[in-house]
């Protein structure tokens, strides 16, 4: 029996037809739609869909994630258009419903919810085997995760500089985080608002930072370089504290990408 393919807006989905047109607006749903064996179908991406490096290069991009270009999306026809509530905005996704028969909206907010994904999107395209061995590497992952007994790290994720900014705990790289017991500080549940589930900082007010065992600079949204690790070593505010860049991909990418970010994190995690 087909599963109902109900997306994050609560809209259930249709099976799409084998000559459907997918473009997708998200970085990692691109790959994750790829390991799905969907690669005639879409047709579309952002600028930003740049994994698998050999497949993306043969389609067309349509703009950023934010900055679309509504004409280029048009052009190319779509019955698909793949979303997501954090990385979209909904004016430009109500302008784009005026001509895309079926518009997907995701939303994962932790690496379990990575199945439902699966299961969304195989069932909507037919790919109901492939979403299945998705699923069952992922629990394997999560399953290995659960085994480790690692110890409880405090740790300020750092995603943004000019202003500093870093994560609520209720956003998927939190989750993402404390699959290896590194809870994240402050201490702060943004909701819906995208602004408060990435807060800004101040080091100089910050009564909190002093429970920081580790600070993790992200390689995205801004590319934070081991210059910018070796400055704040030597910031005598963040003194005794370890320091050091993070694969930012392998954190905030859900999709087929979490199934390898859990083991990147066990890696890290483990190591002294």
């Amino acid at each position: 029996m087909q599963p109902r393919a109900v997306d994050a807006a609560g809209v259930e989905h249709e099976l799409a037809s084998a000559d459907a047109r997918i473009v997708s607006l998200v970085p990692s749903i691109t790959e994750l739609l790829f390991a799905l064996g969907l690669d005639r179908q879409i047709v579309g991406r952002t600028g930003f869909c740049v994994h698998p490096h050999d497949k993306v290069r043969q389609v067309r991009k349509v703009g950023g994630t934010k900055a679309v270009n509504i004409d280029a999306i048009r052009a190319l026809r779509p019955t698909h258009l793949i979303v997501n509530i954090d990385e979209n905005e909904r004016d430009t996704v109500d302008e784009l419903r005026a001509f895309v028969p079926h518009i997907v909206v995701t939303h994962p907010q932790t690496p379990q919810d990575n199945l439902s994904l699966y299961t969304l999107l195989g069932a909507i395209f037919d790919r109901g085997q492939e979403a299945q061995r998705l699923s069952a590497a992922l629990e394997a992952r999560l399953r290995e995760a659960a085994a480790h007994a690692f110890p409880a790290q405090n740790v300020l994720y750092l995603i943004w500089r000019e202003p500093w900014m870093t994560v609520a705990r209720d956003t998927y790289i939190a989750a993402m985080l404390r699959l290896v017991n590194w809870r994240t500080l402050p201490d702060v549940h943004g909701g819906t608002a995208g602004a408060a589930r990435y807060p800004t900082l101040d080091f100089d007010r910050a009564p909190w930072l002093a429970e920081v065992d580790r600070i993790l600079l992200s390689s995205e949204p801004y590319r934070f370089t081991q210059a910018h690790c070796d400055t704040l070593k030597r910031d005598p505010r963040l003194a005794g504290k370890r320091i050091e860049l993070i694969d930012g991909e392998q954190v905030s990418w859900y999709g087929v990408r979490a199934i390898e970010g859990i083991g990147y994190l066990l890696r890290r995690a483990a190591a002294v």
